[in-house]
């Protein structure tokens, strides 16, 4: 059990086919540890197909389309890896917009691996100090970013870890991000 309470709180999780099972599984299961609520949101209806690095994996029931998801309804937002799921959901106007809404509502997000892409697309990584799976440190950088070669970094709000290896450092940050709340500088 983790050591913050999350009751009640309901955590998006923003991924679609392509998604590395890891970095979606274990969040999700610390945040329902926490006695948060996860709900799985996507582009594509139905279900979608994690993986193990390039081995299709599990088959995983979406919620909530994110063109009817709304930022309002959610505490906190996570955006797991996975190649082919952040390059996909980069470019969907609606992913983008829904990433953006909780920078502008300045609530906890959390992003993994190859994630931070959909945030370079929604505009939001200026002036932010962050970490990515190393191949992303360029692209942030582009975009504005603070990159730096770190387990996690905790940035006003903000969590970012490299990979899979770093999800237990993830994932308690995570919690302890939703369990703080909305963070003032969380902002576009």
């Amino acid at each position: 059990m983790s050591e913050h309470d999350i009751s009640g709180k309901k955590v998006a999780f923003l991924l679609t086919d392509g998604v590395e099972q890891v970095e979606l599984t274990q969040p999700w299961d610390a945040v329902k540890q926490a006695g948060g609520q996860p709900v799985l949101v996507s582009p594509k209806s139905g279900s979608i197909k994690g993986f193990n690095h390039t081995d299709p994996a599990d088959d995983f029931p979406v919620d909530v389309s994110v063109s009817e998801a709304k930022a309002d309804d959610y505490d906190a937002l996570v955006l797991p890896g996975g190649v082919f799921n952040a390059d996909q959901i980069r470019v969907d106007k609606d992913s983008q917009d829904f990433t953006r809404s909780f920078f502008s509502s300045q609530k906890p997000v959390a992003v993994i691996c190859h994630g931070p892409w959909i945030m370079i697309d929604a505009g939001v990584v200026s002036g932010r100090k962050m970490t990515s799976y190393h191949t992303l440190a360029t692209d942030l950088k582009n975009a504005g970013a603070e990159w730096v070669d770190q387990e996690v970094v905790v940035d006003a709000g903000l969590v970012s870890s490299r990979n899979p290896d770093d999800l237990p450092a993830f994932c308690s940050k995570l919690v302890e991000e939703v369990a703080e709340g909305k963070h003032s500088k969380q902002t576009v």
